[in-house]
């Protein structure tokens, strides 16, 4: 499989998906010239204008996007075949897994990428790379058939993971939300995934890219900080 799985689209200050463009370019390479988007994770703004954001930044990397909202319900799946890579963008990620249960595009999804077909997703499209999509951040505003994903990778991720708990707020952490998770599934690896980085699984290695470290948490284990060039290979063991 070849599959990038971005934290965040955008870091603070920044334009839209300025500081992952490079690496997204790097990794879909001069073969690849018009990309399927999936932009089902978008609530607040329509689908098309989703689009037209994505393709904003694409174009300056030399793709076309496509969208699958564009296609007819029974081509939807013909589409992921033909398509030369699949990008999963961020939002909602339980809006985006209902539409795509919904669809019936899960196993396709899987299926061309178990073949190789480039995988590119941030935030809610990296949440649905995983088994479920347990470990969002998301609210559940819209209620999916059940909260399995592609199941492209063993593990789960928190996408834009914290360790900051502001002052005055007396709620539980992420790393305690995490925890919980692992109590209900201790068989479960969580990579905490902070903004600005993003992990690559390309022919079955694993490797992070930028400047923070991964966080990862096992039951009943104390969680470890990995970084650029350290092994996540145990990951998918």
């Amino acid at each position: 499989m070849r599959l990038l799985l971005i934290s965040n689209s955008t870091n603070a200050g920044e334009a839209y998906l300025d500081y992952p463009k490079h690496e997204i370019k790097k990794f879909l390479g001069d073969t690849v010239k018009k990309v399927l988007f999936i932009p089902y994770a978008a609530v607040t703004f329509s689908f098309d204008d989703y689009q037209k954001k994505v393709q904003d930044r694409f174009s300056e990397l030399g793709y076309e996007v496509d969208s699958i909202h564009l296609y007819e319900h029974g081509k939807k799946k013909q589409a992921l075949k033909d398509a030369e890579a699949i990008i999963v963008g961020g939002g909602n990620t339980f809006n985006l897994l209902k539409i795509m249960q919904q669809q019936d595009l899960i196993e396709t999804i899987r299926y061309e990428c178990l073949k190789g077909k480039p995988y590119v997703g941030w935030s809610a499209g990296s949440n649905v790379a995983c088994p479920t999509i347990c470990t969002t951040n998301d609210m559940p505003i819209v209620e999916p058939d059940s909260f399995h994903a592609t199941n492209l990778v063993r593990f789960q991720l928190n996408p834009h993971y914290l360790d900051a708990n502001p002052d005055g707020h007396a709620g539980e952490t992420r790393e305690q939300r995490i925890e919980e998770y692992l109590v209900a599934n201790p068989y479960s690896y969580v990579v905490g995934l902070r903004e600005g980085t993003m992990l690559k699984i390309d022919q079955g290695e694993v490797g992070l890219i930028g400047p923070r470290k991964a966080r990862i948490f096992k039951h009943n284990q104390e969680p470890i900080e990995l970084g650029a060039g350290d092994d996540f290979d145990f990951l998918f063991d």
